[in-house]
């Protein structure tokens, strides 16, 4: 797709709502922004062929076909010559653009806005497999399709995503994908009755109109007491960590908007001791918690879900130093977890759930206690087997499970990858970078860029602590089609 395309496609989007940002206003930050150039630059594929400059020969199996597995077959084709690539993905939606899942749950995009065909991201020459694998045997190499077909390699690239776990709330059922897939018990309890997530497509969907929902209670409402809208945030690693604030501050946006903001409570549950990671986004975010009127509280993760009456039981942690005896009986003092349940009625929940990498790949021997890949953080080579690697949501970092993460780790595997393969030392390191484009209200984003040393890291001069209309423009309209058009090509 050429610049201007694109260009066009954006203007087209920011029409939509001009109640948010005008064409004009859009079109002289696309072309006076050095950062909005670079996005397009990034997302302007050509009819040309990267040439291809590795010579290295054999089998590579990437498990997994979303954007980061696919980005990642785009830019190996792109770089080995006559590469010999296999894609093994079984849902036909798997290139979803996820990020997007928010601003369809706000009433912003449309489902259709999001996604999009496996198949028309298949990079030409790569051969894909749609089924899914059901065993991994990486001592041998090999990985099994759909309980029967058996598929063997010698570099095993795994971008599996990450799984929500619902069933770890007592009350929610199952566990299902992110494009809804594998449990349509989960989407009967979660899309209804005020109880709702955005981490799924139909739950997405599900929950704008669940806010519409709450609005006209709102303004139906004349009682003394507040309605309730509770929002959690669990415990482990999620992706797009940042998705719970959002959709906070958008639902938000829409009782202001409403004019019934005040006949609302808006409380945040999180797990964390923080309601952001990085020390210097937490203070602005406090900040603006403060202003908006919002109640945190800390340290509690959700539990149970009661839907019959609309009641949220989390558990409220805290250390505490106990005594116990040694083997020689002496007394010893340890930090241990106690908790004790809290109770929260709920009028509206958006419920983020807890993640792992699918049970196949998990815990097999290529996964942790902790259901992710093992890997190196820096080169993202297995701990285990120097022939598998992991790319995403699915790798075992500290840090990166965002599209932002994924679009740094898939070029240091290819990178790898490449210098495995030709016997050469591993060279490219992933730094940890994360991005997350904080959308804190119909118009704004605070635009938080960090990496393994935990500090801001931005990618333009501007303070990176500060709601921008600016990153509004770059959030909404000009990361997806870098994205769709750019990383899904092997070139952003």
């Amino acid at each position: 797709m050429r610049k201007n395309e694109i260009l066009e496609e954006i203007l087209n989007e920011v029409d939509k709502h001009p109640e948010i940002m005008s064409r004009r206003e859009a079109l002289k930050y696309l072309t006076v922004s050095p950062l909005a150039a670079s996005v397009l630059a990034s997302a302007t594929v050509g009819t040309a062929t990267a040439s291809a400059s590795a010579d290295v020969k054999g089998k590579i199996v990437i498990l997994g076909g979303g954007l980061a597995g696919m980005s990642t077959a785009a830019r190996l084709n792109n770089s080995i010559s006559n590469a010999d690539i296999t894609v093994i993905e079984p849902d036909p939606l798997s290139v979803s653009y996820q990020p997007g899942q928010t601003l369809v749950a706000s009433g912003i995009w449309k489902i259709n806005d999001i996604v999009y065909k496996r198949d028309d991201f298949v990079p030409s020459g790569v051969k894909l497999i749609k089924g899914s694998v059901t065993s991994v045997d990486p001592e041998n190499n090999k990985v099994i399709v759909d309980g029967g077909q058996e598929v063997t390699y010698d570099q095993l690239i795994v971008a599996a995503g990450a799984n929500l776990n619902y069933a770890a709330i007592r009350g929610i059922e199952g566990e299902i994908t992110s494009a809804g897939k594998n449990n349509e018990a989960t989407k009967q309890t979660i899309t209804k009755d005020g109880l709702h997530s955005i981490y799924f497509q139909d739950g997405a969907v599900a929950t704008w109109k669940g806010i519409q929902e709450l609005v006209a209670k709102a303004k139906a409402h004349s009682g003394p007491e507040k309605l309730q809208a509770l929002f959690s945030n669990p415990r482990g690693a999620i992706k797009c960590g940042g998705a719970p604030l959002k959709i906070m501050y958008l639902t938000h946006a829409r009782l202001v908007e409403a004019g019934v903001r005040d006949k609302v409570e808006l409380t945040f549950n999180t797990n964390n001791g923080a309601l952001f990671g990085i020390p210097a986004y937490n203070v602005p975010i406090v900040k603006q918690f403060e202003v908006r009127g919002f109640i945190a509280n800390y340290k509690h993760n959700l539990v149970a879900v009661d839907t019959a009456t609309k009641t949220a039981t989390f558990n409220k942690w805290r250390m505490e130093k106990q005594e116990f005896k040694d083997e020689m009986g002496d007394p010893v003092f340890k930090e241990v977890e106690v908790s004790e349940p809290v109770e929260f009625k709920y009028d509206f929940m958006h419920v983020a759930p807890p993640m792992k990498t699918p049970d196949v790949v998990g815990k097999s021997k290529i996964g942790s206690a902790g259901s992710w890949i093992t890997v190196n953080k820096e080169t993202l080579q297995s701990s285990f087997f120097p022939n598998v690697w992991a790319v995403g949501d699915c790798a075992g970092v500290p840090m990166g499970k965002t599209g932002g993460s994924a679009r740094k780790q898939y070029k240091v595997v290819v990178d790898n990858v490449i210098s495995a393969m030709g016997g050469k030392e591993l060279t490219s390191k992933y730094d940890g970078y994360t991005v997350c484009p904080l959308i804190t209200g119909i118009g704004t984003v605070m635009l938080a860029e960090f990496d393994w040393s935990k500090k801001p890291t931005p990618s333009f001069p501007l303070d990176p602590t500060q709601e921008r209309w600016i990153m509004w423009l770059l959030k909404v309209y000009l990361l997806k089609p870098m994205t769709i058009h750019g990383m899904l090509s092997g070139r952003a």
